[in-house]
């Protein structure tokens, strides 16, 4: 009966190069690629096969699970803007999991969590979506504008726009006492 079992730890060797207050939540071995690698979740963000750096939660714009792989799509910074940044979608990266266990259930718990505010608004030549983000061990939000494809990143007016739709964003989310 699987009720029970207990996952094997992850072996030393697949062990990612974790933070001093990171902790391992769930893991598994990727089947594509020269040797697979691990895809490990952590309280802190993904680490997958071929990065050296894990991908924060926060970084992680989508995460899908197809019930044999896990897409993940990371944010790519595009500008810094005042109090926020632009960011694009990163190529995709797809590792087939062969026994999942707990995975996609953290990755979906933790990308979804970090999400405080998030919502779409058009903007001249185009849309983009506004969201602030948890991210572990900062205080406060952090806040992303994600322009939709075709939508002009470096158009005065967008970014007037932007600037705009996330400061009045931030005037809605922020605390009663602050």
């Amino acid at each position: 009966m699987g009720l029970f079992r207990r996952r094997p730890k992850l072996p030393p060797a697949d062990r990612p190069p974790l933070a001093t207050d990171e902790r391992v939540l769930a893991w598994a071995a990727a089947g594509n690629g020269e040797g697979g690698g691990v895809v490990v979740a952590s309280n802190l963000g993904l680490w997958l096969p071929g990065r050296a750096h894990r991908l924060g939660w926060h970084d992680i714009l989508k995460a899908v699970w197809s019930g044999r792989e896990l897409a993940v799509t990371p944010a790519e910074r595009i500008a810094e803007r005042d109090g926020y940044l632009v960011v694009a979608d990163g190529p995709a990266e797809t590792h087939l999991l062969l026994d999942p266990g707990e995975l996609p259930h953290q990755v979906r718990q933790r990308v979804t969590g970090s999400v405080a505010y998030t919502r779409h608004h058009p903007v001249p030549g185009g849309a983009g979506r506004i969201a602030a983000r948890r991210v572990p061990g900062v205080d406060g939000l952090t806040w992303t504008v994600r322009l939709d494809p075709g939508t002009p990143a470096d158009d005065p007016d967008v970014l007037a726009e932007t600037d705009r739709l996330v400061a009045e964003a931030r005037a809605a989310t922020a605390p009663a006492d602050a």
